[in-house]
């Protein structure tokens, strides 16, 4: 059977999502306690390939398994076996031809900043301190021109392997709460770095370095050098994945 688990971690100590030669990833992690588990050779397969220090609340896997274990009884089992930074919020049995990448969805978000004069160690781990002033209501202004199908080329890591750099973009919205403000941006698919990227050039529009109109400009160019800094990756979490 083939087996959907719904993923949370915490991604400050693993290099993303992706297994690598030389550092732990998530993948990793899952592969080998559901192989222990299961006592079968196991692989996961990841909706979304979260990159070093990012962290989720609702990625999503799948993994086939030959296991007399109900499937929703696979969550319970395999967080005994997880470090404490990796959780499984539920697991379900789907259909055998479900592929987590190759289905229409609506991926969700969040980057928070924590902006004040001086930092907040407790919350140091998922968030990018800031202590300029930021005007998020110029932040929104610019993020009008990101809504909507467009060719996100200056909004994505240089040498991308991707057919194309064309992505919808549904909503991007700013709540501040105290002194964090928080960015939710949902959209169809993200490019290699996109929504840290995006974060990055409105931080400037919000600092006044760039106008809001500026975004749009950028937008157009299609080059990755005119657009702003990749905000750091502690800030990033993927909130779900809604599939349609």
């Amino acid at each position: 059977m083939r087996v959907k688990l719904i993923v949370a971690y915490d991604g400050t100590n693993y290099c993303g999502w992706q297994i690598q030669d030389n550092a732990i990833t998530i993948e990793e992690v899952l592969n080998q306690k559901l192989s222990e588990l299961l006592n079968e050779d196991i692989r996961v397969i990841g909706a979304s390939r979260t990159d070093s220090g990012v962290h989720a609340l609702g990625n999503v896997a799948v993994f086939d398994t030959n296991t007399r274990i109900p499937a929703e009884k696979i969550s319970y089992a395999l967080n005994q076996r997880l470090p404490d930074d990796i959780r499984i919020q539920k697991s379900e049995q789907v259909a055998d031809d479900f592929h987590p990448r190759f289905c229409d969805t609506i991926k969700t978000y969040e980057y928070k900043i924590y902006n004040n004069k001086f930092p907040d160690p407790t919350v140091r781990l998922y968030s990018k301190f800031v202590y300029f002033n930021i005007d998020i209501d110029k932040m929104r202004e610019g993020a009008k021109y990101l809504v909507g199908e467009h060719d996100f080329k200056s909004f994505c890591t240089p040498r991308t392997n991707v057919e194309s750099t064309v992505r919808e973009v549904t909503e991007i919205t700013f709540d501040k709460k105290g002194d964090m403000i928080t960015m939710t941006i949902k959209g169809t698919g993200f490019l290699y770095n996109m929504v840290r990227i995006i974060m990055g050039t409105l931080l400037r529009v919000g600092m006044g370095m760039y106008t809001p109109e500026h975004v749009k400009e950028i937008l157009n160019a299609k080059d990755r050098a005119v657009a702003g800094p990749k905000a750091e990756a502690c800030g990033l979490t993927l909130i779900n994945i809604e599939y349609l």
